[in-house]
């Protein structure tokens, strides 16, 4: 290393280095950048590290380090990018490293690092970007002195052990586009008290995780024990695009500010107390695609508006208080798209709701004559004899039919409940479960006493991204048509057995799986009663041409211009004849031609189930294009 001594720059990512870090790096006085991610390397950090004094990256994640880390590492005062993620790390947070007022990123996420955050870490920091803490056994609170760190645009504290208040200085952060704490039930922060009225100050705020934490009142996610009403400063959360507040005990009226959030795709308002009409307000939120106002005690009758709002998919209006006549016109001619039960003094609407007629045409019925009244029945009983006839002629004429169309069948499944479903497969029994995926779980159903096999994925819609998922999968099968593409059959929205909300996709039965498991068969004791895997030269090549037909037909034929985004052996099926047949469009993007290109920087889900490293590499590409 002596020799060495000019050395300014050291790129050794992704190999298979491993032992220990020499510590003669440190004889390298000039060296500025240092890049050993993705090894093996095993053993501690050299506290000898901290004599660098001229280094600037530092990049030590994904190996196999344990110890703690050095608290010589606060010497490196020109250091700005600092990466130690994904390591085996242990013993306090060294308070050192928030004294190095030129860093700029630092990711210490995934280790087992204890202790707690600084309390004046926002002052010692001042060009502090990106922080990520995730994944460790970090203590105490969140210090309000993180808020005057004006450049924080990412911090991230995923799965720790914080408790205590979110600080009031809250909405002093205007730049912060990610505060992460808790995403799941299995993540452990203990964070409570009511969202600060500061939240008004998030103009850039699009997503703001902070789900199965202990927050008593005010606005919060889903599945929490908030009470009270939603302050008004929702209203300025101008891009925000996704408000869910479900299953709490909300009261009041719906705030009529929330019409000035014209991003919203998805609102749901579901499981609590709201009373009063539907605001008007909310005829603004064009691009609204699911509206969830169910179990609450609104009234009034259905707003005009609703008709006009064209991107709604999915609108439950069920168990409220609201009265008159249901439209018939927008989404509320579409019967899978819309739920309204639960409304006593609803009339009216498509035949498929089969409510009552509505007053008017009651008070007309009342006011038939005797004779009228014969005619009509002497009429209804020669339609009733003309229908029977038809009846069985149609009937015979059906049987010789599906003599030559024995999958005439399929036609039937168009409308099947929830109740179709649970029999089909059981009540969902782990004995059919033929696969799991992102957003949900996939069975195998039998229909029609054993003729009709349909595959039935079920949504997880307690997994964030999960509804955006059905919506997305079902824009992107409305309209494309190929021998190559998994068929859909029909969907299925509504409530389960237990009043929760329940979104199935049924599609034609794959006999042959995926061809992950062709590829990859899984071996042990419950696989040895079947015969071994095995694809031939030709099935091979027979397969790839079916996948590259699907994808020309995505990318070049069909309207809109469909991206598929998770293209893997598992989403490639494989029916009896061993033709492929892509699925899961879950996270498809319809896209204008010219735009199928989409950038490498983009990352579909959510941030909370990417691993923290990849989200600083992703990070560190874009400040590196930006510094370029």
């Amino acid at each position: 290393m002596s020799r060495c001594s000019n050395l300014v720059e050291i790129y050794l990512s992704h190999n298979l280095l491993v032992e220990k870090i020499p510590s003669e790096l440190s004889s390298l006085p000039k060296v500025e950048v240092i890049h050993l991610d993705s090894n093996n390397l095993t053993g501690s950090i050299p506290s000898s590290l901290g004599n660098l004094s001229y280094i600037q990256k530092l990049f030590l994640g994904d190996n196999k380090l344990d110890g703690s880390i050095p608290d010589s590492v606060g010497s490196l005062k020109n250091l700005e990018e600092l990466s130690l993620a994904e390591n085996r790390l242990s013993g306090t947070l060294p308070s050192s490293i928030f004294n190095i007022s030129s860093l700029v990123a630092s990711d210490v996420g995934v280790n087992r690092v204890q202790g707690g955050i600084p309390l004046d870490f926002g002052f010692t920091l001042p060009n502090l970007l990106f922080l990520s803490l995730g994944f460790n056994q970090i203590t105490g609170v969140i210090p309000s002195s993180m808020f005057n760190a004006s450049k924080l645009e990412v911090f991230q504290v995923t799965s720790n052990n914080l408790t205590g208040e979110v600080p009031s200085e809250f909405g002093k952060a205007t730049k912060a586009y990610c505060v992460q704490n808790c995403n799941q039930q299995s993540w452990n922060n203990k964070i409570f008290r009511s969202i600060p009225a500061g939240i008004g100050k998030f103009i850039n705020l699009q997503t703001l995780h902070m789900w199965d934490n202990q927050l008593s009142v005010g606005l919060d996610l889903s599945r929490n024990q908030l009470v009270g009403s939603l302050p008004t400063e929702v209203g300025k959360l101008i891009n925000l695009e996704i408000l869910f507040i479900s299953r709490n005990m909300l009261e009041g009226e719906i705030l009529s500010t929330l019409g000035s959030c014209i991003k919203l795709e998805q609102l749901k308002l579901g499981g609590n107390l709201f009373q009063g009409p539907i605001p008007l307000s909310l005829s603004s939120l064009r691009g609204l695609r699911v509206l969830d106002l169910s179990q609450n005690n609104i009234s009034g009758e259905i707003p005009k508006f609703l008709v006009e709002l064209q991107l709604v998919q999915n609108l439950n209006l069920s168990y409220n208080d609201l009265e008159g006549v249901i439209p018939t016109e927008g989404v509320f001619k579409k019967a899978s798209a819309i739920s309204v039960f639960g409304n006593s003094k609803l009339c009216g609407g498509i035949p498929e709701f089969q409510l009552p007629i509505c007053g008017l045409e009651k008070s007309k019925h009342k006011r038939l004559t005797i004779a009228v009244k014969l005619a009509a029945a002497i009429i209804s009983v020669l339609v009733g004899i003309l229908l029977s006839v038809s009846f069985l002629f149609l009937c015979w004429v059906r049987k010789r039919k599906d003599k030559k169309r024995p999958n005439s069948s399929i036609n039937s499944l168009r409308h099947l409940s929830y109740q179709n479903l649970y029999n089909a497969t059981d009540g969902f029994s782990s004995a059919n479960q033929i696969g799991m995926g992102s957003f949900g779980s996939v069975y195998k159903g039998i229909l029609d006493e054993g003729k009709t096999i349909i595959a039935v994925k079920v949504l997880n819609l307690l997994h964030h991204g999960a509804s955006k998922s059905f919506i997305a999968e079902c824009s992107a099968l409305r309209n494309i048509r190929h021998k190559n593409l998994v068929k859909i059959l029909t969907v299925c929205s509504g409530v389960d057995y237990k009043g929760d909300d329940f979104k199935a996709l049924v599609y034609e039965f794959m006999h042959n799986g995926s061809l992950e498991e062709w590829l990859h068969p899984v071996s042990g004791a419950d696989k040895t009663v079947e015969a071994p895997k095995c694809l031939n030269f030709l099935q091979r090549i027979n397969i790839a041409i079916d996948v590259a037909c699907a994808l020309k037909y995505l990318h070049h034929d069909c309207q809109p211009t469909t991206a598929h985004c998770d293209l893997k052996p598992s989403n490639v099926l494989l029916d009896h004849e061993m033709t492929a047949h892509v699925a899961d469009f879950g996270l498809a993007k319809l896209l204008p031609p010219a735009h199928l290109q989409t950038s490498s920087i983009g990352v579909k889900g959510t941030i909370g189930y990417i691993a923290p490293g990849i989200i600083f590499s992703i990070y560190h590409s874009m400040t590196s294009k930006s510094m370029a």
